[in-house]
């Protein structure tokens, strides 16, 4: 038993020895790592400005950036920690909490209407019910496939009654045009070129099933270090500020990763962008807490998880309300929202 115990001791301690010092609650910040991603223009401004930079040069802290192509990979690589900060949608955070990833959703980056069902041009599906036997590309564990799921739920169907064809975005956009799949699980702004460029269709549209766009953190990493998420935070509400009043910024540097056209990011940011919002509260736990009741009714979420009490511990609304607040306004009194094609939405305050 001696023998045994100094062996567990032993490894315990070479165990100890090999954890990254991150891992170290009283460890000092040496990095920051965060998502960027073209589902969330704010997230390239804020890049593409070194704002993150700017904030942390002062503490020797740098700022590594890793690109996330879709909800699910932001999640894998906040499970992994590989990053400590991750775009998603608000649904899909949910899930991924569910499942065991242990995140905390703490702002607003944009209210998008970045899902729709997708049809080629010339395809014979006019409603959701058409897509019976089907095959659908759909990325899994992201707001489209969430959206799509609730879809066929809408009508009395479920994922086996298509033929699901588990592709990245891009991917998926791709196999459409090809014509290897008959319908798609859309995001923008790959939607947007599949309109455009290839005459694709957006037969299913509901904006209200589109939940949120949000920022999570790991929870251990807000645990840790609250004051540096306060920062990023702080910082990142810059540059949605800054987005809001700078369009044409926004779009070149939009343009320069993506090398999409003009038109195809005028429809995806400012016909289907919204970022007026910031601080996470009520109207994101009401979203997102209805995708996970209709999940659970259409038997993706196991009828023995309490969602309402997932949703709770997942939204952290802990971030000074004087810091973030919801009503957004410019110093020169007029709110502005990216809604109306060409220019700026405005109206005055009252």
């Amino acid at each position: 038993m001696l023998k045994l115990s100094r062996r567990a001791f032993a490894a315990g301690v070479a165990a100890a020895t090999l954890l990254p010092a991150a891992a170290l609650a009283t460890d000092p910040v040496k990095e920051v790592r965060i998502d960027w991603a073209t589902y969330n223009p704010v997230s390239m401004v804020l890049k593409d400005k070194g704002l993150l930079e700017k904030e942390f040069e002062k503490d020797g802290i740098k700022v590594r950036w890793v690109q996330s192509a879709g909800s699910n990979k932001a999640l894998e690589f906040l499970n992994a920690g590989s990053i400590d900060f991750g775009s998603t949608a608000g649904s899909a955070a949910l899930v991924a909490r569910i499942n065991g990833n242990p995140i905390k959703s703490v702002y607003v980056y944009s209210r998008p209407e970045w899902t729709a069902l997708v049809a080629a041009k010339d395809a014979k599906i006019e409603k959701i019910e058409d897509l019976k036997g089907q095959r659908v590309a759909v990325t899994r564990g992201t707001d489209p496939h969430i959206f799509l799921v609730r879809a066929l739920q809408s009508v009395g169907l479920s994922e086996k009654d298509i033929k699901p064809v588990l592709l990245q975005h891009p991917d998926g956009a791709t196999a459409l045009a090809r014509g290897d799949v008959q319908a798609w699980a859309g995001l923008d702004p790959m939607m947007a070129a599949a309109e455009i460029e290839n005459g694709a269709r957006l037969f299913y549209r509901n904006k209200d099933a589109n939940t949120w766009g949000i920022l999570n953190v790991r929870e251990q990493f807000l645990k840790d270090h609250p004051e540096i998420v306060q920062r990023v935070l702080k910082v990142y509400e810059e540059a949605r500020k800054y987005s809001l009043a700078n369009y044409d910024e926004v779009k070149k540097t939009f343009i320069a990763v993506t090398k999409l056209p003009d038109n195809v990011v005028d429809k995806q940011l400012k016909e289907r962008t919204e970022l007026t919002h910031s601080k996470i509260g009520a109207p994101q736990r009401e979203s997102i807490l209805a995708a996970g009741l209709a999940l659970q009714q259409a038997g993706v979420i196991a009828t023995t998880v309490d969602v309402k009490a997932t949703v709770d511990a997942l939204i952290d609304d802990s971030v000074p309300a004087d810091q973030l607040r919801s009503d957004r306004f410019h110093n020169d009194g007029v709110r502005r929202t990216w809604r109306m094609p060409g220019f700026f939405q405005s109206q005055g305050v009252s």
